[in-house]
């Protein structure tokens, strides 16, 4: 049998296991969100029906796997591995074993590699969508956006202003945005200004990071969420911008200090924090059934309450980013900045990131002009976002999201 038959048939299984386990409106639901955004990284019900697929010796079955992962290498095609994933436990298992990091193979699969480092050598491409109606802010994965609109969905926001503080809730779907959910991916935080920004995951940074008790909301407890759902925010990173009341310092100049990133992740032989798989919520079986919680529920933990997670427990200087100081154009009677055709309109908005790095540390000159992340217009409303190792695509979504707030203070 080939290899697109394979992939035929399981496609095929996967509809009917889907069409077993799910009826009616969620059914329709659930359908629809499978076809436009990545599948959460959740095994489905035990299936009724495995047949002949579960009992596949595991050397071919490691050998189609394999092929399928090597063969389909980008969107919408690369579903296939998902559709391997959702057959049985055993399948599911060799499937995660054979899918590398975003690191490593420079991919996007399942969701958690949204929370992994992207690739060393080139940028993953992406562009944002601002839907300024609704306030909500879509990550697609791609150069730009495809005539037939079936772009890849990675994450999502929506904006939500307070009395004090401006919220970007992202989600890992479209139309979810509480906090409550299973979807709840993280949160950006502003304060009244819009100068400084806290960037807080649902998720420690890695796996080896130990919990320690954190501070509750004023406004829950900690009894009223269900453990079936994310309840912490970890606050992974911040964002500051310099003030500019006088117009007289050029365009916004920022700094983000990554609480979960060492700098040594930019030395040689260094690494950044990896997440395998997500926190319980993620692996419990009744992924899509009602949950009986109290709403935007949750706890918040400070980069302390991490217990100096695996990577900060030595004491390591932090990873800073500055924006890449742009260069005044005489000609043009502007400030210009290298974004190698990814960026064609002029907006207060464009930035590139790179490492802010003491001479003391000897990193090479290569590595401390490398742009980690870079962020610009290019239309109405669209934005594309370039992000490398050692930021995840969450961290560089939430970065942006920075630059879409008001700050009259700092232009």
């Amino acid at each position: 049998m080939s290899l697109k038959s394979i992939v035929r048939e399981l496609r095929e299984m996967k509809d009917g296991i889907g069409n077993v386990s799910r009826r009616g409106t969620e059914r329709k639901h659930w359908s629809n969100r499978t076809r436009s955004h990545i599948v959460p990284d959740v095994a489905l019900s035990d299936p009724i029906e495995q047949g002949q697929w579960a009992n596949l010796p595991p050397e071919l079955l490691l050998d189609i796997i394999r092929r399928v992962e090597e063969s389909e290498a980008s969107w919408p095609a690369r579903s296939a591995l998902l559709f391997c994933a959702s057959v049985c436990k055993s399948w599911r298992e060799i499937t995660k074993e054979i899918v590398k990091t975003p690191e490593e193979c420079g991919r996007l699969t399942f969701p958690i590699s949204l929370k992994q480092p992207g690739p060393r050598e080139s940028p993953i491409q992406c562009f944002i969508k601002r839907d300024r109606a609704n306030s909500v802010y879509r990550l697609y994965f791609g150069m730009t956006p495809s005539e037939d609109e079936r772009d890849k969905l990675l994450l999502s926001a929506k904006k939500i202003r307070r009395a004090t503080s401006t919220d970007f809730v992202i989600s890992y779907v479209a139309d979810d945005f509480s906090r409550a959910s299973n979807m709840y991916a993280g949160k950006l935080r502003s304060n009244f200004l819009g100068t400084k920004f806290s960037i807080h995951d649902s998720q420690p940074p890695s796996d080896a990071a130990i919990q320690q008790p954190g501070r509750l909301s004023r406004r829950f407890h900690a009894k009223q969420v269900s453990p079936r759902v994310p309840v912490c925010n970890y606050r992974v990173a911040t964002i500051s911008y310099e003030l500019n009341v006088l117009r007289t310092r050029g365009p916004r100049r920022m700094h983000s200090a990554m609480h979960s990133i060492p700098l040594s992740s930019i030395q040689e032989g260094g690494s950044a924090p990896t997440p395998k798989s997500f926190p319980q919520s993620f692996d419990e079986k009744s992924f899509s059934g009602p949950l009986a919680i109290a709403k935007e529920s949750a706890m918040d933990i400070s980069s302390s309450g991490i217990s100096r997670s695996a990577v900060m427990a030595t004491s390591q200087e932090l990873l800073v980013l500055k924006n890449k100081a742009p260069r005044w154009h005489e000609q043009l009677q502007c400030w210009c900045l290298n974004f190698k055709g990814r960026v064609t309109v002029a907006s207060v908005k464009n930035f590139q990131l790179v490492a802010a790095v003491d001479p003391s540390h000897n990193i090479p000159v290569a590595e401390q002009e490398k742009v980690i992340l870079q962020f610009g217009k290019i239309g109405k409303d669209i934005f594309t976002m370039d992000y490398r190792y050692p930021l995840s695509a969450f961290q560089a979504f939430a970065i942006s999201l920075s630059s879409f707030d008001t700050k009259p203070a700092c232009e």
